[in-house]
């Protein structure tokens, strides 16, 4: 829970039994806030630890066991897969137990060094905060293409010519606009990003869509929700949350050769990211594109229980995705 001033009682958005934010400004979390601490995992040798890398920004890495991956020269690295968690952009924490089991999980899955980005939270800090905090940690991560930097579990293991980016819902929209800024303004060290992973992107638009019919309530939650984690947007056209909207930027300049949009069949933004993928393919982007659809199953499932025969359907997806 935080709190920050709220001069009355007056509730202008609630999720519940999420998150309620009062127009005084005062926030009510209660799921997602709370941490638990970097560890190494008993079950699969996925060893985590945190590192500040500014004063608003931190981040989790999880490296799998190296230990006889060998190849020419030593020991053979490792893909780089920076994440963004999910949650609307109010929620949750790279540290808290969903997030740090699911990706000790996915690090053992994908075999990959993950940087876990933890980002500040609207409302207290509203959009662009998130993105620019995101940028600011995949920024870092580049600086070690080189093989100088500060984090030895990057220099030592991690494979640049391998990067990936990936999140899920409002992380997937993070992913998908830290990839355009690197197209747009490159990263350090001739960094390059090989892939991006787009799970039940947080994507909006005007227009009604099929997918919103499956839960008006909650498609109407989304809507606010974006007008309250970013005050001054111009409303669901602003490119941050339309990649398709007019004036938004060409989707040519995705920098990357290779995109997998993973998508739920009962998730009401479904429809949202099918969308995406249509104008991915007619910008005339010239990367891969490739798409898995869950059945029977809504927005971010895979986090109630990842190691459901679905969810490990999408992660084994995403794991072969990366490690190709």
């Amino acid at each position: 829970m935080a709190s920050c001033g709220d001069i009355d009682g007056e509730v202008v958005f609630e999720l519940a039994p999420f998150i309620r934010i009062f127009k005084g400004g005062r926030v009510e979390r209660d799921f997602g806030s709370d941490p638990v601490p970097a560890s190494t995992d008993a079950a699969t040798g996925v060893a985590s630890k945190d590192r500040a890398i500014s004063p608003d920004v931190a981040v989790r890495l999880y490296l799998p066991p190296v230990a006889g991956a060998s190849g020419e020269g030593g020991a053979r690295k490792l893909p780089l897969l920076v994440y963004f968690h999910g949650g609307g952009f109010c929620l949750h924490t790279a540290f808290n137990a969903v997030f740090h089991a699911y990706l000790t999980s996915l690090a053992a899955r994908t075999r990959a060094v993950v940087v876990s980005v933890d980002y500040r939270l609207a409302p207290e800090h509203p959009i662009p905060a998130a993105y620019e905090d995101s940028w600011q940690a995949v920024v870092w991560a580049a600086s070690h293409a080189s093989g100088a930097g500060e984090e030895a579990w990057l220099t030592d293991h991690a494979d640049f010519s391998r990067m990936y980016l990936a999140g899920e819902s409002a992380g997937a929209n993070i992913a998908h606009n830290v990839a355009m800024r690197a197209g747009a303004e490159g990263l350090p060290n001739g960094g390059k990003i090989n892939g991006v992973v787009l799970v039940h992107p947080y994507f909006l638009g005007r227009g009604k869509i099929p997918s919103e019919d499956l839960d008006p309530v909650m498609a109407e939650n989304v809507v606010k929700m974006w007008s309250v984690v970013c005050p001054g947007t111009t409303g669901v056209d602003d490119p941050w949350i339309n990649p398709l909207a007019g004036g938004a930027p060409a989707l040519d300049g995705l920098a990357c050769g290779r995109v997998l949009v993973c998508l739920a069949e009962t998730d009401v933004i479904r429809d949202r990211g099918r969308a995406y993928c249509e104008g991915l393919k007619a910008s005339g982007w010239p990367g891969e594109l490739e798409v898995l659809e869950v059945a029977g199953h809504g927005h971010c499932f895979h986090l109630v229980d990842f190691n459901g025969e679905e969810a490990v359907k999408q992660d084994d997806a995403i794991a072969k995705f990366v490690r190709r």
